[in-house]
């Protein structure tokens, strides 16, 4: 690991002395706020030379021929812009350029952004999600939500409206990595299904990774939802404030040095939000909830502020800090509470005499949970993580290079109880290491993109070399086959059981320095959990704007560590490995212009597992999902907006109950009478088939109409009426095995949000 670092610096100093000959670089502004523009596109006129902007709003243009040129920048919803530039021989040239918010004009440049990036990118199972997207949902309680948004994307199975947990191509929740502008986060979903802990004001974009990812991303085994956070306004003071009867938001953004084209600038943002519904249930739907004194019983607060310096020449540095706490009360079931808390700094530089690009980012993240029952036994859990992360782009027209390298220290502390009374302990300190390279080629029919991971898991002493690849072939414009795929590996396990759908509890553990009991018989030889990615598919362009996506995949989980619920003795191990397979193909139709956005999707999937005994479906196997998401403008300026989402999937499997038995305690002794003494303490038999039996299928339709009120140029009042579960369908949550009572999701909940925006 050591030579792999002094490589790593020795093409640093390498690339810092190199000059590229022509060289343009830049940065995309909204002109009135100074938000960096994703996406858009960047033209020499005259030229075939072009390129698109990435989600910081930088273009790079390589190899330009020393002269004049006239820029031409433009982006749906934007005047196009041009502006004069001049390239020196061996000289890097940079440009700030900004566009106003206008009609929809194309100018010059026929071909969209997004199409472009379909060209030049692999961009296997990868979906990016902007702001717009996400307010084109029905927004539930009057706020759209990233959550709401990412139940959408094919191949990503939810729990349902309460305990929400993603479950992405056959991946449990722990074995997906959420990301907040490079910092983990271990819990992003509250207790009441509808929410996140991401606020949708502030996102820039998220990168939804279901598989096959490059090896940027380590440390997971399924999948990745990278979420970025933009800047705050650095041209002006501003915010919004929101009411509905789910919850209570504030933000508040502006400059501290105001943006200019010829200096830097400084400016902040700070959100919060506060859930009022365990209060505001009790009058407003009391038939939500069988215990009319409890409501809904979900409370949740999230804090997250950022301060944004931009130099000159386009470096940026990002300091952030975030606060997310959830609790959910039932005195009939039980109380659960967590906090997720941390903060950092991430940066990009760009030197001005080496076309190397430096990302960097450093910070802690830290996640404490708490399970209160009547049984109190204790049921904690705690995960501290510090992270460094180093890497370098180099980019060029038609390829790119990146290298990278990653320190990760992760502390855990666990006490759990099962139900034989047996406790489980673990207090560990773990460190990981990772290096990375990858290298992205596009000519005008093939891109490749190659690249491998080394992973060094300190403590285990167990290193890992991950070799992915990623393939797309351009047959037509319209028409393009892609593939990629590759082997991955984790150090983290969760306490989760596979018995219940819906978890209160999931505790966190780093990979045990204890044996592990293999599935195969004896012990196993790896104390990392492993999988490997295979997936192929097709994009078409059926139409402007109507785009087509189809891709298959399958998912091979090699070793899987999970706790060992049934330990019986101290003596018994306290972890057990399975193995499992994940397999499906997933549909997308999406169609987007400015009056319509709909998107269709349909995934047919399926989810096993083999514990050493039988091969047995998982509680989050469901073989059909589909969904259909319209969003219509009444409006010319987008001021007037309906939006509609059906969602359709087939029951989850549960194991079937067989009968029941009294737990005699035989307080009289071998006297006991146990023909006729009884016991409150009720215990099942389940049937030897786990997960044999299926619930009933689910499916729910939401409504929303969003509209706007232009009070000045930069005040307005946006009302939003909502209805989550239209025709009031009764899906179930879960059932009281014990008592024989089912317990139902949330019925028709009619809302009605304002938001005030200054």
């Amino acid at each position: 690991m050591t030579r792999l670092f002094s490589i790593l610096t020795c093409l640093l100093f390498f690339n810092v002395m190199l000059f590229s000959q022509g060289t343009l670089r830049g940065h995309l502004y909204d002109q009135s706020s100074g938000e960096a523009i994703l996406f858009g596109n960047v033209v020499l006129d005259g030229t075939t030379i072009g390129t698109t902007s990435d989600e910081n709003g930088f273009f790079a243009i390589s190899d330009i021929e020393a002269g004049t040129y006239t820029l031409t920048a433009s982006y749906i919803g934007y005047e196009n812009v041009s502006k004069e530039i001049t390239i020196k021989d061996n000289r890097i040239t940079y440009e700030k350029v900004y566009i106003a918010a206008g009609g929809v004009n194309l100018g010059v440049v026929n071909i969209s952004a997004a199409k472009e990036q379909a060209r030049t990118e692999v961009q296997v199972s990868k979906l990016q999600v902007t702001q717009k997207q996400i307010k084109a949902l029905p927004s539930t309680g009057g706020d759209a939500d990233i959550l709401q948004y990412l139940q959408v994307v094919p191949g990503v199975i939810t729990t349902g409206d309460q305990g929400g947990q993603l479950f992405i191509r056959g991946g449990s929740p722990v074995q997906n990595k959420i990301l907040l502008d490079g910092m983990t986060i271990y819990n992003p979903f509250h207790s009441i299904g509808f929410y996140s802990i991401f606020e949708t004001e502030i996102i820039k974009n998220v990168d939804v990774l279901t598989g096959g990812f490059n090896a940027y991303h380590g440390g997971r085994i399924s999948a990745v939802v990278d979420i970025k956070t933009r800047a705050g306004n650095s041209k002006r003071l501003g915010g919004q404030i929101s009411a509905s009867p789910f919850m209570l938001k504030g933000l508040i953004e502006g400059p501290i040095i105001r943006l200019k084209e010829d200096a830097g600038s400084m400016s902040f943002v700070l959100t919060g939000k506060r859930g009022i519904i365990d209060q505001t249930s009790q009058v407003l739907y009391p038939y939500a909830t069988p215990n009319d004194s409890v409501g809904l019983p979900f409370q949740f607060q999230d804090l997250y502020g950022k301060l944004t310096f931009a130099t000159k020449n386009g470096s940026q540095f990002n300091f952030f800090g975030f606060d997310f706490s959830d609790t959910f009360s039932d005195p009939n079931i039980a109380t659960v509470s967590w906090e997720n808390s941390g903060g950092g700094l991430n940066f990009n530089v760009l030197p001005q005499s080496s076309s190397l690009i430096l990302n960097g980012k450093v910070g802690f993240s830290t996640y404490d949970i708490q399970l209160l029952e009547a049984d109190e036994k204790p049921r904690l859990s705690g995960i501290d993580e510090y992270f460094l992360g180093l890497d370098f782009n180099f980019f060029g027209n038609d390829y790119e290079f990146d290298y990278g390298l990653e320190i990760k220290s992760i502390r855990t502390d666990f006490e759990f109880t099962n139900p034989f009374g047996i406790n489980l302990t673990q207090f560990q300190n773990t460190t990981e290491m990772a290096a990375y390279f990858l290298y992205r080629k596009a000519w005008s029919r093939l891109v490749i993109e190659p690249s491998v991971r080394f992973q060094y898991y300190a403590s285990l002493n167990e290193p890992r070399v991950e070799p992915r690849l990623g393939l797309k072939f351009n047959a037509t414009d319209d028409l393009r086959f892609k593939a990629a795929g590759g082997y991955y590996s984790q150090n983290l396990i969760s306490t989760s059981n596979e018995r219940d759908v819906v978890n209160l509890f999931t505790g966190f553990l780093s990979g045990p320095d204890a044996s592990i009991a293999s599935h195969e018989g004896g012990f196993a030889s790896s104390r990392l959990q492993f999988s490997r990615h295979a997936i192929a598919g097709v994009e078409y362009d059926l139409l402007p704007g109507l785009t087509l996506n189809l891709e298959g995949y399958y998912k091979d989980f090699p070793q899987i560590i999970v706790i060992n619920r049934n330990k019986l003795s101290p003596s018994d191990t306290d972890y057990v490995t399975e193995s499992g397979e994940a397999r499906g193909v997933d549909l997308s139709v999406k169609y987007d212009n400015p009056k319509w956005y709909v998107w269709a999707t349909y995934s047919l999937g399926k989810v096993t597992r083999f514990d050493g005994e039988q091969t047995y479906a998982t509680v989050f196997d469901r073989r059909h999902n589909s969904n259909l998401l319209v969003s219509y403008n009444l409006s010319d300026d987008g001021d007037f907006q309906i939006s509609g989402r059906w969602n359709f999937g087939s029951g989850f499997p549960f194991t079937l109950t067989q009968g029941f038995y009294h737990n005699i305690l035989f307080e009289d002794g071998v006297d006991t009478d146990i023909l006729t003494e009884n016991s409150d303490d009720v215990s099942i038999i389940f049937a030897q088939e786990r997960n044999g039996g299926r619930l009933p299928y689910y499916h729910r339709f939401d409504l929303s109409a969003t509209k706007k009120f232009q009070i000045t140029k930069n005040i307005n009042l946006e009302a939003v009426a909502s209805i989550t579960n239209v025709y009031n369908r009764q899906n179930i949550f879960y059932f009281d095995r014990v008592r024989y009572e089912r317990v139902d999701q949330l019925p028709i909940i009619p809302s009605l949000g304002l938001k005030f925006n200054f």
